[in-house]
């Protein structure tokens, strides 16, 4: 199917053409990685260049102290890399009977961050650059300091409430005790600092050394339990990739502990419903697209979490027959109602790139629920992720709470491949935006051509876990009246980080083509 390059929508980006390309959520990382590309590195080089820098320039989504997910096509094959972290081995039901809810702060949300394992694995495997230099242009900024944007900037100020009770996160991120204003230039020296150990040590400083002992102390000062050996026997996985049809392609996703199971049953489910047939923006479209997701959401609820602790085989998920089994669930006239209680929120950086050998990375770091847990271990800038709160309390669940265990997780990058080629390398940031964010970008370019950033500039749904639906502007205002009479409770004109972020790259005959969502402050560049 060819590309649409005409654009129905609101849009303040053009579709980007290069050989080499970086799409993301902020402009100074993406010019952070068209250096590593320029000086001769790969796009994993310039995807973990990438990842790095924006640490320091979107510190409010995520952080050093991050987990990461990737898939990489090298130029033959799919690899997945499940970079999130375990829990520390101390922890167990008991441990958390304290709880009524698992915390969402503090040391006893913290599992082991992940993403740093994300940069030392990927550059071993497929990196062409020497480590150290992936950092320069991130501490650069750290060091020297940077402009904060106007996203960032609006969603920094948060933090001045959120984390008002933590000592260290204060001293690092609310200097004065203010979030810094837009436009203002931040040095994040301690940043600078400690991205330098983990350059020069190739992360053995931030699992093994003297960021490790840093870390577990201050766990220990506050009533964690991380020990070294949680750090030491840390380690981001090479996996295979998990997939299903739409049409002529097939959507890739990392298998459990990601919510990818939920867009893959998504668009399975969608698959069955002859959405090509309809336009995207039609009432009988997306009435299917969210009553496919209502039943996803019900499946991970009940079923996802650690792929060591689920109940139920993949495959069992993941065939026509189950796919057209739920289809057969689904009213065209009627929603039904169902409601959920997993737990997310909007806080993610995604970024991709791609190079002129073919090779093209799709990946997603993130601390979750903003700077994330509100620990940052004094004096280094390491902000630490809360994804032990994507665990549950409930006895018996798959997901349950415990020890060296991975928590279910919202961060999921997406890739399709066509004809066992590599067609589309993207990701729609933001809690639970991203498993839907991922079937409407997939019925938008597979299904009816739309260019990346056509598809990306389109207006979206959100199903919210209540049940209700928030839309954007641009749904014509008799779509949105027959999606009411067919029994959804529509919200209207919601605050746009509902909608997440997109950043996709296409792959052409002759070059790519990427899209970059003018949700947030990035940009997609090549050259």
């Amino acid at each position: 199917m060819s590309l649409d390059w005409n654009n129905p929508y609101s849009s303040s980006h053009s579709p980007v053409f290069a050989d080499n390309i970086v799409s993301t959520s902020q402009p100074l990382a993406t010019s952070a990685g068209l250096a590593i590309l320029a000086a001769g590195g790969n796009a994993v080089d310039a995807a973990i260049a990438t990842a790095i820098c924006l640490t320091v320039v979107e510190p409010n989504n995520n952080g050093i102290g991050s987990d990461a997910f990737a898939i990489i096509w090298d130029g033959d094959r799919l690899h997945g890399l499940n970079a999130s972290g375990r829990s520390p081995s101390g922890w167990s039901p008991s441990f958390f009977s304290q709880y009524e809810q698992m915390p969402q702060q503090g040391w006893n949300a913290v599992t082991v961050p992940g993403a740093v394992s994300a940069w030392v694995g990927m550059s071993d495997r497929f990196g062409v650059l020497p480590f150290e230099k992936l950092f320069d242009r991130a501490i650069e900024y750290a060091a020297k300091g940077y402009q904060v944007g106007p996203k960032t900037g609006y969603y920094w100020k948060f933090a001045e409430r959120q984390f008002k009770n933590f000592p260290a996160f204060n001293k690092t991120f609310l200097p004065h005790g203010k979030a810094p204003a837009i436009g203002t230039r931040v040095v994040l020296a301690d940043h600078a600092q400690t991205l330098r150990k983990i350059a020069v040590s190739k992360g053995r400083a931030f699992y093994e050394g003297e960021l490790a002992e840093l870390m577990v102390a201050d766990s220990t000062r506050h009533g964690g339990v991380l020990c070294m050996e949680d750090l030491a026997n840390n380690s981001a996985d090479w996996v295979d990739t998990i997939s299903t049809r739409l049409g002529e392609d097939e959507l890739h996703e990392i298998p459990p502990n990601g919510q990818g199971l939920m867009a893959l049953i998504a668009t399975g489910i969608a698959n069955q419903l002859g959405l090509g047939k309809l336009s995207p923006d039609s009432a009988e479209s997306i009435h299917f697209q969210i009553e496919a997701t209502r039943i996803a959401y019900t499946i991970i609820e009940r079923e996802l979490a650690d792929i060591a602790s689920m109940q139920v085989e993949l495959d069992s998920l993941l065939n026509e027959a189950f796919f057209c089994q739920q289809a057969d669930l689904i009213d065209p006239t009627q929603a039904k109602l169902r409601q959920t209680n997993i737990g997310a929120a909007p806080d993610t950086v995604y970024l991709t790139t791609a190079d002129k050998s073919g090779m093209m990375v799709s990946m997603i770091q993130s601390n979750f629920r903003g700077f994330g847990s509100g620990i940052v271990v004094p004096n280094t800038g390491i902000s630490l992720q809360n994804r032990g709160s994507g665990f549950s309390l409930e006895k018996g669940h798959p997901n349950q709470v415990g020890g060296k265990k991975r928590p279910y997780h919202t961060i999921i990058p997406g890739f399709v491949m066509s004809n066992n080629q590599p067609k589309m390398s993207f990701g729609v940031m933001g809690g639970h935006m991203q498993a839907q964010g991922h079937l409407q970008m997939m019925i938008r370019v597979a299904q009816h051509g739309q260019n990346p950033q056509t598809a990306s500039d389109a207006p979206r749904w959100y199903l919210q876990e209540n049940g209700t639906v928030c839309v954007e502007d641009g749904f014509a205002t008799d779509v949105i009246e027959s999606l009411k009479a067919r029994g959804h409770t529509i919200i209207e004109n919601n605050p746009e980080h509902l909608f997440g972020g997109a950043q996709l790259i296409y792959r052409l005959s002759d070059g790519y083509c990427a899209g970059s969502d003018h949700r947030k402050e990035g940009q997609a560049a090549g050259f």
